[in-house]
């Protein structure tokens, strides 16, 4: 499904995104289930579209001036307008705009804006048959719907305009839904949006599943003015915007109080609206492009102008499963992620430098974008950026390139931002704007543009041809991607890699975030002290991740002096994380002083769910806030409203299960896991459930069934493994949880609990060198560790 500027949303590796994790946080399943870890089980998504939408014409962690919010400058709060106003003064901007993605990211289907063949052409999927006709000036499809039957359905909107378009179906409730079948505009054929995934009615990725509904998933990045306005009570959405296409508002924000500017030029600071996009602060315009040019989570319905990205979306960290190790793109996740990390961002270049903002078209052809710095002279041109460390050098040139002018290779973007195809057939390009490297991408496994281009014994070639271009004594400081390497595959100095680069005062934000992420791997007290640092980092994308990394290694009471300054943050993410994490200390009125700033911090926590009313993880969210709160009346309908929001949200139905077990209900439990499991006998989540079900109800042999099945369904699960092997352990079958903790190191060498587990194993049963060997391993990792002492 196609987001703000045609850019479809959320794919895996190339156009095939995985059932759930696109969509997801990653569930973490303990001996029971483990919290949810993090603000929302749906972080880190873009994506489809509402039905009839009538369109109408001191703070503890200090922020830098850098990264302060515009402070909102009109006198009275401004309302949306019709945008046929905006052409008559702005007749330049109006026509670049026209005609652009911006302007045609969604409109209404007619014969005039649906581009596909809808004369009676029959498409075959993999699983499916879906049928295009036209019943006169309608347009249909005939196709399976949620039940798996053959029905006819309109066409309602339509998604993008090339290279491909994409059309959302009404299905009643105010629901659109988004058709996983698409027009290639370039090729003039009908495509599968997921090929060879087999998807049919059943298949989470199938175009009637919640993870397909456009309300929530695309339409605010295809609209101006949008909110999904969803009513929990009656399960339907009465979604509403301005105008569909992305306006002049959309990124200016609502225009009344300009409109009384223009005809009385009052007292109002930027013309009267409530940010300057040309503010010399680049964050303000780059934020606003963030809010759909990023992987992100929504925070509630729709955004406030003037406010920070991160009080509206939780944007997505450099994970392994988004991004590659060097931070180049991977899944699907838009420029800002990969934009953050680059030298450009440094130096305060900004998206409307390169690109016209109105028409979405670069601002110069081919290599003169880049020629604006990179030039000759070695100073730039464009206002506002810093220019130190250019070089005066003839970049436009095959001295440059070592490519032949006006051949591949030859043009900056080919080198320097590689790109991958996302949707099927829509290329996307990598905004880090990274300088290739073969022998490093051949050593860290990453994407390279020369061995992209020169593959097999080219690519050797290739690669032995830049060692002598580039050789140099000169010791380099350890770079980020070759740490992350360490890190994530629990080499010899890992710990000490992290700490370095934590340690560097001049770490992109984003990369600081994600290194966060990774330090509860390596527990020490110069880890906690890191992460207790960054608590007062000046951007809010830190202090998110120094809650989360400070809540892993200590306990809530130990915690709550490090987090409650953090509950009067000035942005809303970073204050609900630090509400939610102290949770424990809060209910106990542990906090004291700062009691207030939880109420009000937890209660922004539970607005954020109740206003994602409409996702099964939101109603997972509060189930599990109520439980721990003391609401346990409302827990066991939120979980059943979690499954009748998506029936295939697995975690809500093991908390489910869960829920009733301890409630004295295990047969109830039983029959709701037991029927779940007949239908979907290979869902590893389901069978470790039901393997950990059986060892609480004393079945032990029972259970290992279960559980060796979920270890063999998701072998990279840590936590399955993991709990297999203790459990044959305690059935007394130590040889057998040996190999299970054996075979899961050599997936996961920094699995800690898994490392502790063997040498523990070992030295039981008398294999004191196998035991030494893994212990020094550990020491060699993180000699830190507490454990270790």
């Amino acid at each position: 499904m196609p987001t703000p500027n045609n850019k479809a949303p959320k794919p895996d590796p190339v156009s095939s995104p995985s059932p759930i994790s696109r969509y997801l946080f990653p569930v973490a399943i303990g001996v029971l289930l483990a919290a949810v870890v993090g603000i929302g089980w749906f972080l880190f998504s873009p994506a489809p579209a509402p039905l009839k939408s009538a369109p109408i014409s001191t703070p503890a962690a200090p922020v830098t001036a850098a990264a302060k919010p515009p402070a909102p400058v009109a006198n009275t709060p401004a309302t949306m307008v019709d945008e046929q106003t905006c052409q008559g003064c702005h007749t330049e901007q109006v026509k670049d705009w026209q005609g652009s993605h911006h302007q045609l990211a969604m409109q209404a289907a007619n014969a005039q804006t649906l581009l596909g063949d809808f004369n009676n052409v029959t498409f075959k999927a993999e699983n499916e048959t879906t049928r295009f006709s036209r019943k006169g000036d309608e347009f249909w499809v005939n196709t399976p719907g949620i039940d798996g039957k053959q029905a006819d359905f309109k066409v309602a909107y339509t998604f993008g305009i090339a290279p491909l378009q994409q059309y959302l179906i009404e299905v009643g409730d105010g629901r659109l839904q988004a058709l996983g079948v698409a027009w290639d505009t370039e090729k003039q054929r009908w495509f599968h949006l997921y090929p060879g995934q087999g998807v049919n009615f059943k298949n989470p990725l199938h175009w009637s599943k919640p993870s397909q509904n456009a309300n929530f998933m695309c339409v605010e990045c295809h609209t101006t003015g949008f909110k999904r306005n969803f009513d929990a009570a009656s399960n339907t959405f009465a979604s509403h915007w301005s105008s569909l296409g992305v306006g002049c508002q959309a990124c200016h924000g609502p225009a009344s109080n300009h409109l009384e500017w223009t005809a009385k030029k009052p007292e109002l600071s930027h013309a009267g609206f409530a940010v300057d996009l040309k503010d010399n602060n680049a964050t303000v315009e780059i934020e606003t492009c963030a809010r759909c040019h990023a992987r992100r989570a929504p925070l509630g319905d729709g955004y406030t102008v003037g406010k920070r990205l991160m009080d509206d979306y939780l944007p997505s960290t450099l994970t392994r499963e988004l991004y590659a190790l060097d931070g180049k793109i991977k899944d699907e996740v838009f420029e800002h992620g990969s934009f953050l990390q680059s030298k450009m961002f440094d130096k305060g270049v900004r998206c409307s430098n390169c690109h016209n903002p109105h028409s979405g078209e670069l601002k110069a052809p081919g290599n003169a974008v880049c020629l604006q710095c990179h030039n000759t002279a070695g100073k730039t041109t464009v206002a506002g950026v810093d220019g130190s460390g250019l070089q005066a050098k003839n970049y436009d040139s095959s001295e440059h390139t070592r490519h032949t002018m006006g051949q591949p290779g030859s043009q900056c973007v080919d080198c320097h931002m590689p790109g991958k195809f996302y949707m099927g057939n829509d290329f996307r390009h990598d905004h880090s704007f990274s300088i290739p490297n073969p022998p490093r991408a051949q050593k860290l496994g990453t994407p390279d543009a020369c061995l992209t281009c020169h593959q097999g014994k080219a690519g050797d070639r290739v690669t032995a041809q830049f060692k002598l271009w580039n050789a140099s004594s000169a010791p380099q400081a350890a770079r980020y991607d070759e740490s992350l390497w360490q890190i994530r595959n629990g080499q010899p100095g890992a710990a000490d890699a992290l700490h370095e680069q934590l340690q560097r005062g001049h770490l992109p934000a984003i990369q600081r975030a994600t290194l966060l992420a990774e330090l509860p791997l390596y527990p020490s007290e110069q880890s906690l002290r890191l992460a207790t640092a960054d608590l007062h980092h000046a951007e809010p994308q830190v202090r998110e991740s120094a809650v989360r990394a400070i809540s892993a290694f200590l306990p809530p009471a130990e915690r709550a002096p490090l987090l409650t300054p953090l509950l009067a943050d000035p942005v809303r993410a970073v204050r609900i994380v630090a509400a939610r994490d102290l949770l424990g200390v809060a209910r106990n009125n542990g906090l004291g002083a700062a009691q207030a700033s939880w109420d009000a911090a937890i209660a922004e926590y539970e607005a954020v769910q109740n206003s994602l009313a409409e996702r099964a993880e939101a109603n997972l969210n509060l189930a599990m806030l109520y439980q721990a709160n003391g609401r346990a009346s409302e827990v066991e309908g939120l979980l059943r409203t979690a499954l009748k929001r998506d029936p295939d949200f697995y975690p809500a139905l093991v908390t489910l299960v869960q829920w009733l077990e301890a409630n004295g209900r295990g047969a109830q439990a039983q029959q709701l896991l037991d029927d779940s499991l007949r239908q979907h006998p290979d869902v590893a989540l389901l069978q470790h459930t039901r393997g950990l079900s059986l060892i609480r109800a004393g079945k032990t042999a029972e259970a290992m069934s279960a559980l060796h099945k979920a270890a063999q369904l998701e072998p990279q699960n840590g936590q399955y493994g993991y709990v297999l092997a203790v459990a044959l352990h305690d059935s007394g079958k130590v040889a057998e949880a040996c190999a299970e903790l054996e075979r899961l190191l050599k997936v996961q060498p920094a699995n800690r609990n898994a490392r502790l587990s063997l040498i523990q194993y070992y030295l039981e049963n008398g294999q004191e060198p196998k035991a030494q060997v893994l212990l020094q391993a550990w020491k060699k990792m993180n000699r830190g560790d507490p454990a270790l002492k």
